[in-house]
């Protein structure tokens, strides 16, 4: 009995979010809290209207704009999918990409988010030199489960 009850917890561990209201939309907020990967971190966010996934880079790559891409490479899968950084201008090495948040099925990048493993991006910014952010075997995992369970959650946040 003990071992079924631990395991129960880790699987509601794994879907632990970050539930915020901002004081003055009254808007509620989630967000996976930030994942330390090798050579940056990532956090995916949504509210009523959108659902962000942002790196944050570490290295060389700092100032990205939207011509900055990121071919994200997952688990059993052949092909790569290249995005754009949607996010602005900046030179903080701050990548993102944004989805609407919709009651139907999610874009195509971040359904893989949430069935498959990411094993690697690839960014390339400002300097045309890419830079390659390793996921290892744990941090694949947690991605993949906060992300499935994020998603999930935004729904319920659609007005």
């Amino acid at each position: 009995m003990p071992i079924a009850a631990l395991a129960q917890d880790t699987t509601k561990a794994a879907c632990k979010l970050i539930k915020e209201v901002d004081p003055f939309t009254k808007q509620t907020k989630l967000s996976t809290g930030f994942v330390y990967l090798d050579g940056g971190s990532i956090t995916v966010d949504a509210d009523s209207k959108e659902v962000i996934v942002l790196f944050s880079l570490d290295g060389p790559l700092k100032c990205l704009d939207d011509n900055s891409t990121a071919e994200v490479y997952f688990e059993g899968l052949k092909s790569k999918t290249l995005s754009r950084n949607q996010g602005t201008m900046n030179c903080e090495g701050l990548f993102q990409f944004v989805f609407r948040n919709s009651a139907g099925t999610p874009t195509t990048l971040l359904n893989r988010m949430c069935t498959k493993k990411i094993t690697h991006i690839i960014f390339t910014g400002d300097t045309q030199k890419p830079v390659t952010v390793n996921v290892g075997p744990k941090e694949q995992e947690i991605i993949m489960n906060l992300t499935a369970c994020l998603v999930a959650e935004a729904k319920t946040l659609i007005k």
